[in-house]
This record gives C-alpha cells, sequence and structure tokens, in this order.
C-alpha cells in the first residue's frame, strides 16, 4: 500500500515539475525603462502589447516589467497623458527582452499658457476636461441635453419657461452656438409660452466643446453675451450600432466604417410619444393632441490627403395641440396648437495644405416652418369669437412663419514659429425670415425680413514665453439690411505661475443686429453693442479643476421698441443701455474620494437694463443674483453602477406688468415683486451589466432619472392678463418627471471608457 502511494505521489511531483518547467519556457519576461526626452523616469506609464492583456506600468523609477505567453510579431506600446504615444515593433521569441522606451513631453498641453477668460474647453483630447459628452448625458438635471448640463456651470440662469442659454445678464438671443464653425439658428426644439424647450442635438455627436460666458474669439460674431462651439466626431473607431427605447420613445442608428478605414456613414432615427409618460405624470396642460416628434439625421466622413469632409444632415417634425384656462376669465380656455418642420445641413472641408498651411472651409444651409394657432374656447371646446372687451377677439389667431437661413465661410490658419499661430477668413450669411399673421376676423398681415451679413476676421495667438500669451483679433461686419458696417476688436493675456495655475484678462466688443421679432425696423437703426472686461484665475490638473471671474459688461446702443399699426412690438431706436457685473467660481475634484466625482459651482450676478419697452433701468426678469449648483457622480463597482445627483438653486427672479400710459405716453411699472427661489433636486441611476465582460462588444447602459425629486415648488415667472389685471404663477408643466430607459451599443465595448469617466 506504501510503495503503491509513493509511486503516485513520485507521478504527481513529476507532472507538477514538468507543467511548471513548460509554464516557465512558454513565458517570455519583457521589461525595461521609460524616460522622457531628457532622461528622467516617467512614473505611471501604461505599456502593453498592442492587441492583448499583457502588459504593466511603470513605478517611481520608470522601470517596467511583464511576462507574456505571445509569440511573432507584436507591437510594443506606451502611454500617459501630456505625452506623444510611442509604438514599437518586436519579434516574440523564447528569450527575454529589454525594451527601454523614450517618450516626448507634448509642450502645447502641459507646458503652454493657454488662454482660457471667459471659456470652459471640453475635450476628449484636452488635459482638464470640464464636461465631456458622458458628463452631459449623466448629469442628473441636464435630462441629457447639452444646454441643461452647462446650466451647472457658472455664470447660466435657471430659466425654465422657455428655451435658451441666458449668460451674464444677457438674453436668450444673445448666446449664439455653432457646429464646425457654421452658426445653428434653431438648435432648440419650437416652444410654446410657458414651456422650456430642449436642444435638437445628441451630446454624442460631437467630441469637443467650448463654452464661452464672454470674450470669445473674433472667428465668430453677432452675440452680445456668449457663444457655444461644438466641434463634431471625426471617423469612429469602428462599426457601431446602438438602439435605445424609453417610456417616451425609442431610437437606432447605425454608424459603419470602410475596411480601409478612410470614410464612415451614419444614419439614425428617433421617435418621441410622451402620450405614456403623461398618462402617468399629471401635466398642467390638458393635451387634445399628444406631442409626436419625429427626427432622423445622416452623416458621412471622407478622409482626403491630409484633411477631412465631414457632413451632417438632420430633420426634424414636431406636433403637438394642449388647452389651459385663459387668465382673463374663470369660464374660458385657449386651445394652442403648434407644428414644426426643422432641417439643418453642415458640410465641412479641413485640410492641411502645407508648409504650415491649413484650411477649413463649411458650408450650411437650415430651414424652420412652424403653423401656431391659437383660439378662445368655451367648456365645451367651442371657438368663441367677440369684441367686447376687444382684447378677447385677437386670442383668435393664425400664425404661419417660415425661416432659411444659409452660412458660408472661409477659414485659413497658418502655423508660425513656435506655437504661434495666425487665423483670417470671412464669413458670408444669408437669412429669409417670412411670416404670416391671420385675425379673428380673416385680415392677414405679412412681414418679410432678409438680410444679407458680410463678416472679415483676423486673429492670432502669439506666445511671449512658455508662460505668457497674448490672443488678438479683429472682426468686420457689414449688414445689407441696415447698410452699416462694425469694426469689433478682441484681446486676451494669459500668463501661467509656478505652481500651474494661471491668470487671464480678456476685453473685446461684440455686436448684434435685433431680432427677427422687432422687425421691420426704424430706418436709422443700427447694431446693438456690448464691451466685456474678464478677469480670471484657475489651476487645472487631470482630477481637479479650480476656476474663478470677475466680469464687466457694458451695453450700449440696446434696442427700445414701440408698436406699430398692427399692434407689434417694433424696435425704433438704439437708446437703450445697461451693465452686468458679477463673480464666479466652480470646482471640480474627481480625487478626494475614490470613484466619486463632484462639482460646484457658484455666481454673482448683478445687472440692469433699460432696453425694449422698459420704462427706465431695471433688472431683467430672466436674471438671478446668485445661482448655485452641486453635482455628484458615484460609481459602485460591486452595484455596476452609476449614482448621479445635481442640485441646482438660483435666488429669486424678478417679475413686473409693464402697462401704457396714455397720458405719459409710455410704459409705466404697475406691479413688481421677486418670485420665490428656485430649487431642485435631480436625481439619476445608471446600471451597466456589461461590466466584467471583457470580450464583449455589446455596451448596455439602463437609466433612471428622477428631476425635482423632492417635489419643491417652483415659479419661474408670472404672466398678467391683458384685460384683467389677474396674474399667475409660471411653473414646470408638472411637479416632477420620471424618465426610465434602455441604450445599447454594438460594436464598440464602452464599458471601461465609462468606468474611467464615472460614465
Amino acid at each position: 500500500m506504501f510503495v503503491t502511494n509513493l509511486r503516485e505521489m513520485k507521478s504527481f511531483l513529476f507532472l507538477l515539475l514538468m507543467g511548471i518547467v513548460s509554464g516557465s519556457i512558454a513565458q517570455v519576461k519583457i521589461s525595461g525603462k521609460v524616460t522622457d526626452q531628457k532622461g528622467r523616469p516617467l512614473p505611471a506609464v501604461s505599456i502593453a502589447l498592442k492587441d492583448s492583456y499583457d502588459g504593466a506600468t511603470s513605478d517611481s523609477a520608470g522601470n517596467f516589467s511583464f511576462t507574456t505567453t505571445e509569440k511573432g510579431e507584436h507591437v510594443l506600446e506606451a502611454s500617459i497623458t501630456g505625452y506623444s504615444s510611442y509604438s514599437k515593433n518586436m519579434i516574440i521569441e523564447d528569450r527575454e527582452i529589454t525594451a527601454d522606451i523614450s517618450i516626448k513631453e507634448l509642450i502645447t498641453e502641459l507646458k503652454a499658457v493657454v488662454i482660457s477668460a471667459g471659456s470652459f474647453e471640453a475635450s476628449d483630447k484636452k488635459k482638464g476636461t470640464v464636461l465631456t459628452s458622458l458628463d452631459i448625458v449623466t448629469t442628473a438635471s441636464a435630462e441629457g441635453d447639452i444646454t441643461g448640463a452647462l446650466k451647472t456651470l457658472p455664470g447660466t440662469q435657471q430659466v425654465g419657461e422657455t428655451g435658451g442659454l441666458f449668460v451674464r445678464g444677457g438674453s436668450a438671443s444673445e448666446a449664439k452656438i455653432y457646429i464646425d464653425g457654421n452658426l445653428v439658428n434653431n438648435f432648440f426644439y419650437s416652444s410654446l409660452p410657458g414651456i422650456a424647450s430642449r436642444g435638437r442635438f445628441n451630446p454624442f455627436l460631437f467630441k469637443g466643446t467650448i463654452f464661452s460666458s464672454g470674450g470669445y474669439s473674433a472667428l465668430y460674431g453677432q452675440a452680445l453675451s456668449s457663444a457655444l462651439i461644438l466641434e463634431s466626431n471625426d471617423l469612429p473607431e469602428k462599426t457601431a450600432a446602438s438602439i435605445g427605447i424609453g417610456v417616451v420613445g425609442a431610437n437606432a442608428g447605425i454608424n459603419k466604417l470602410a475596411k480601409n478605414k478612410r470614410s464612415s456613414w451614419g444614419v439614425s432615427y428617433g421617435f418621441t410619444h410622451l402620450g405614456l409618460a403623461f398618462a402617468v405624470i399629471k401635466q398642467k396642460q390638458d393635451y387634445f393632441k399628444t406631442p409626436v416628434f419625429h427626427e432622423g439625421d445622416v452623416n458621412f466622413r471622407i478622409k482626403t490627403k491630409k484633411g477631412m469632409i465631414k457632413y451632417y444632415g438632420y430633420l426634424s417634425s414636431g406636433d403637438l395641440g394642449y388647452t389651459v384656462n385663459d387668465i382673463d376669465s374663470t369660464s374660458l380656455k385657449n386651445a394652442i396648437g403648434l407644428s414644426n418642420l426643422n432641417t439643418y445641413q453642415n458640410l465641412n472641408w479641413r485640410e492641411n495644405i502645407g508648409k504650415g498651411w491649413k484650411s477649413i472651409i463649411g458650408l450650411s444651409y437650415s430651414t424652420d416652418k412652424q403653423n401656431l394657432e391659437n383660439e378662445l374656447q368655451n367648456a365645451d371646446g367651442d371657438k368663441q369669437v367677440f369684441t367686447n372687451p376687444s382684447g378677447y377677439a385677437f386670442k383668435n389667431f393664425y400664425l404661419d412663419t417660415k425661416s432659411y437661413y444659409a452660412q458660408a465661410r472661409v477659414l485659413l490658419e497658418k502655423k508660425l514659429a513656435g506655437l504661434n499661430i495666425l487665423r483670417f477668413g470671412s464669413d458670408y450669411f444669408y437669412s429669409n425670415e417670412k411670416g404670416t399673421y391671420t385675425l379673428y376676423d380673416g385680415s392677414k398681415y405679412d412681414s418679410k425680413t432678409k438680410d444679407k451679413l458680410y463678416a472679415a476676421f483676423a486673429e492670432t495667438d502669439f506666445y511671449l514665453s512658455n508662460n505668457l500669451a497674448m490672443k488678438l483679433g479683429t472682426r468686420l461686419e457689414h449688414s445689407e439690411l441696415m447698410g452699416r458696417w462694425n469694426i469689433a476688436p478682441r484681446a486676451s493675456l494669459a500668463y501661467k505661475f509656478k505652481n500651474n495655475g494661471q491668470a487671464s484678462f480678456a476685453y473685446g466688443i461684440f455686436y448684434q443686429n435685433p431680432e427677427t421679432k422687432y422687425q421691420p425696423a426704424t430706418a436709422d437703426i443700427g447694431y446693438a453693442k456690448a464691451t466685456h472686461y474678464i478677469l480670471q484665475y484657475q489651476k487645472i490638473s487631470s482630477l481637479r479643476t479650480f476656476r474663478t471671474e470677475i466680469f464687466y459688461k457694458d451695453y450700449d446702443h440696446l434696442y427700445k421698441t414701440g408698436t406699430d399699426n398692427f399692434g407689434r412690438e417694433v424696435a425704433t431706436s438704439n437708446k437703450g443701455f445697461g451693465y452686468a457685473k458679477g463673480i464666479e467660481l466652480f470646482w471640480r475634484d474627481k480625487k478626494t474620494i475614490k470613484n466619486m466625482d463632484y462639482w460646484v459651482s457658484y455666481s454673482f450676478l448683478d445687472t440692469k437694463r433699460d432696453y425694449l419697452n422698459f420704462p427706465f433701468e431695471m433688472e431683467p426678469n430672466f436674471v438671478a443674483k446668485h445661482t448655485a449648483s452641486f453635482v455628484l457622480k458615484k460609481f459602485v463597482t460591486a452595484w455596476k453602477m452609476n449614482v448621479n445627483a445635481s442640485y441646482n438653486f438660483a435666488t429669486g427672479r424678478p417679475f413686473y406688468q409693464l402697462k401704457y400710459d396714455n397720458i405719459q405716453d409710455k410704459y409705466i411699472l404697475a406691479d413688481a415683486g421677486r418670485t420665490i427661489n428656485y430649487n431642485n433636486l435631480g436625481f439619476s441611476l445608471n446600471y451597466l451589466p456589461s461590466i466584467g465582460k471583457k470580450d464583449s462588444n455589446k455596451f448596455t447602459v439602463w437609466v433612471l432619472s428622477i428631476s425635482n425629486l423632492l417635489g419643491q415648488k417652483q415659479v419661474f415667472n408670472y404672466n398678467y392678463g391683458a384685460i384683467n389685471n389677474r396674474k399667475e404663477a409660471i411653473g414646470p408643466t408638472s411637479k416632477r418627471f420620471l424618465y426610465i430607459g434602455c441604450f445599447i451599443s454594438f460594436g464598440i465595448d464602452n464599458t471601461e471608457n465609462a468606468i474611467n469617466n464615472n460614465l
């Protein structure tokens, strides 16, 4: 018995020894040291064999070591933020390999000062990104909207009764949005009074975002307050498809990459039907036509010899109708219907043309058609037309508008010595807006506004050293409609301190035409003007961001309005004026608590204007003196879940009633006050069941999102009756809104990327 066991033990030990020997023979050790171009060791560098799971991270002395069972030709790669990529071909046989690596620091990203006064920049390639696409869709209060996420940044206002960006005392029309350098005239869905609208475009369409709350580049114009500049994606990494299903609709899309990886095409379609959501979540409005939206887009990308051609086309249609109680009556109601058809086309060609020159050519064309009808009804839904009091009759009307916009843009860029760059080019804008207003008695009023605006611009980034840089630019414009020129100089200066913090100063003059709704204006109307002064300090690392700004804006030549023969408000002079000043703070931290990301923003704003029909210099009703946001994102690995919360706060906004006094021949302040403070706690959960499945090419996210979780009362503003002196609060359409959905992408596994970015 003992002999048998002894023999079995010897056999076992022999097999174990052979396994160890064969394992040691099969594995090859690869080791070395990583240094920069000056021979200094680099820690935390990721080193790996391409298309394998074998690799390591360099230690504090730059040393690394790992073993592999791979054989034959392979590529060794090394990467770290702020340094150039490294790759080396090698043949793996049976002997140990020593591979010392030297990588070059990217001075443009790490050492050189960045001119940043007035702007937040976000890009997956940027060190110290502020907001990525994932940030936008997972910020609880943003509800997947680009501008909704921007409202958690300093400088923006929490305006909930209409769409648009309200920045540093400016109205929504004073903030312009660009895609690949081309203006988007109807970025937001059509909205009705008291109902906020969201942006039309998917955040994942864009790889980079620059949100300038003031002092923006001379490459852009016609915005008194701010510019949001979006850069669309290039070629996809590989072919990918996506499907999304939620309580309000569904969507699907595909992006197909060519086999030679030099071109791609994509198409997507989305359908939104709010019937199910409104059946569960009670709305203030009584919908007789449930909001339904169809939207689709197509794109293609083509790599040229030294550049890329990108096209994006978008089409959407929407239809809705509802009734609300008439503010001037206890028994009547208004039936409101809106249909909209919108298109947008954007073609962009970027090319390196040699000797440091780059050209960018852009073309865009968009259309927008709206049909708005308002009908006064009794409790039974019958149309009511009576002229005593006369104001009731005018509550029956039909408005049909058609707008056409086009832009052509040429930009040339020349790289000079060092980091210095010269940019110059030209813009051509064409706009043609038509409207037909049909009154209760069938009489019609037609309006037409057509303009051709020409612009030329030049700008240079000039580096005196790695720590001191300036941006100088100017923009020249001519409006055919107004028959006037303007010239707008811009200047920025930035200095970088030894602690990697930097101070920036920006100055600029900005002009803007009157809004179409105030046209046709008096013949001698000119441009509205704003002068910006901004002082900023910021310190940004890969995991933390701190910045603060103080600013002052001087408004001049703002538009004053009067009433024409048809009762429409039109621009009558440029005698308006005003100011805006304040201080802002922003702090973001991904480092202190493991798997937690949060940011805090605060803004103080002091602003007054005398414009439109204001009787004197007043605080506009879309601003709050104090606004603040707190956003928290926590990734719980064990649950495969991301927990998001955001809390938005704003002090009360002013409200007032302006009435025309025939004796004084001007508007007077009939009533005034301030709304209650605004509070909104948003909450969302994102569940990622694909985590841990390394070989999966499918990425799935389940989303649960709730706005105003605590059900706090919100009053955005007040409406006043046109006939009686009744006052009615404007608030959200529902106390809370709940969203549940599932999004699946095929072809690219984004799980690890989602974890690294805290979703």
